[in-house]
């Protein structure tokens, strides 16, 4: 039995007496995980990225690890939720227009003390303020230094479109307008190069394509390392006390992490371990999160039919996008239908020895965006599952 099999096995027997659909987190997964992205981060603490995980409970249980330290949320409303929950360090990773949450964040002393928000523009500054509402706590800042590679003086441009903040000197000018502005405070930057920690190296089929892929995540390591240590160096001039350099994602810990100028790492999908990270040369992780759907149709010979299992991520549209069938191992999409809205006819000789009710497991394309489709998180350990934990859409929140 391979290992793959293996695993089959223990997650039909775990869930044996759960319908499907149903997701489940394999924990001794998870915690190996965990594991390996603090060895890569060699002693830097990981701030855990909440979009990648989606559960309070599994948040809670990685951030009681040794090695990892505080939480990198998506929206503001997220940020002051999980603060109120009792996570007192929230680095929310992207500018927010929510004026209701800011006037709750400047009113609220813990709130302000626990939450940290994101600019990379002095109008940011003004939203918050216009929003207050008469709250006159201390809004701590984060700058975000945009990554990206730029070549051929500038014409080409590698990398996602964020901060327009790209030179040292753009980012000692928006911290100097931090600096003179009443009731702000900068305490940290946050650069994530996206294009490095989450671009795969390796793409099957492709070794061209994954040589040229790896040449450039070189000259951009290179080149932001530089960048990034200078930007360090000018805002340190403005603000001397600041608290924290956040860089990386699980693509590139160990990277990141060989840089002086960074005192913390970014991760949160190689706790998972999703699809688009099975591309990779620089780190092997073991798959964690799963959802199994059931064979509710066999239409003919190699052929089964699962309900559901149109659970696209975020991204540029492609095949990439689409969750993978995983076992059994060898079914295929069958390419004239993809992954249905509510029913998702699966291809391959392997079919043939399914039956009616049976599971069939999929990995979705990205990490966190799988909780939006499930209330629930079985948790398995061995054979068993030993927990059944709520997602943020189970405690009725969905974010985003």
């Amino acid at each position: 039995m391979t290992a793959r099999a293996a695993d089959r096995a223990r997650y039909d027997r775990a869930t044996a007496q759960l319908d499907a659909p149903v997701a489940i987190v394999d924990l001794d997964a998870f915690d190996a995980n965990a594991d390996d992205l603090v060895r890569r981060a060699k002693g830097k603490p990981i701030r855990v990225a909440s979009k990648s995980v989606r559960c309070r409970a599994l948040l809670e249980r990685v951030l009681a690890r040794e090695g990892f330290a505080g939480i990198m949320s998506f929206t503001l409303a997220e940020s002051l939720w999980l603060a109120r929950s009792g996570f007192d360090d929230v680095l929310l990773a992207y500018p927010s227009a929510d004026r209701a949450r800011y006037a709750e964040l400047a009113a609220d002393p813990k709130l302000a003390a626990a939450v940290t928000v994101m600019i990379d523009d002095p109008a940011q500054l003004d939203l918050i303020d216009a929003a207050r509402a008469g709250g006159g706590e201390v809004v701590r800042v984060c700058l975000e230094l945009d990554t990206s590679l730029k070549l051929l003086g500038g014409r080409v441009r590698i990398g996602a479109r964020r901060s327009p903040l790209h030179s040292p000197a753009e980012v000692a000018e928006v911290a100097r307008a931090v600096a003179r502005r009443p009731g702000f405070k900068v305490v940290g930057i946050m650069a994530y190069e996206g294009h490095v920690a989450g671009v795969g190296d390796a793409v099957a089929g492709h070794p061209l394509r994954s040589r040229a892929v790896r040449l450039m995540q070189a000259a951009a390591r290179r080149e932001l390392a530089e960048r990034r240590a200078a930007v360090v160096r000018v805002v340190r001039e403005v603000v001397p006390d600041l608290e924290f350099v956040n860089g990386g994602g699980t693509g590139s810990v160990q990277h990141t992490a060989a840089e002086d100028a960074v005192t913390e790492i970014a991760a949160g999908s190689g706790l998972y371990v999703p699809r688009l990270f099975d591309n990779y040369t620089s780190f092997r992780g073991r798959p964690a999160a799963l959802f199994a759907l059931p064979v509710v149709r066999r239409p003919g010979v190699g052929v089964v039919t699962v309900l559901g299992g149109g659970y696209p991520a975020s991204g540029a549209p492609g095949a990439d996008r689409l969750p993978v069938p995983y076992l059994p191992e060898g079914l295929r999409y069958d390419p004239q239908e993809g992954a249905g809205e509510v029913q998702t006819p699966l291809l391959g000789p392997v079919a043939d020895d399914l039956l009616i009710g049976d599971k069939v497991w999929f990995r979705h394309a990205k990490a966190g965006e799988l909780c939006e489709r499930f209330d629930t998180l079985h948790l398995v350990e061995g054979d068993a599952v030993t927990a059944a934990v709520p997602t943020y859409r189970g405690e009725g929140h969905t974010f985003l």
